[in-house]
């Protein structure tokens, strides 16, 4: 059975983080929002792993 399409992360609170750039409401970055409309599932599926990553990471101080 393949695996179902993945779900867009958005939940409509856009906020870029210039410091970490990506979406604090999505966690993903400007490119990966650009290209998700076109993107296929398997990029989407790589784009929502990234995401997870960057979610569980640190917070880096600066």
């Amino acid at each position: 059975m393949p695996k179902p399409s993945p779900e867009s992360p958005c939940i409509s609170r856009c906020h870029l983080d210039f410091d970490r750039n990506f979406c604090a409401g999505c966690g993903r970055t400007p490119d990966e929002i650009a290209a998700w409309h076109e993107a296929d599932d398997e990029t989407r599926w790589e784009i929502l792993a990234q995401v997870a990553r960057r979610k569980t990471a640190p917070l880096q101080r600066r």
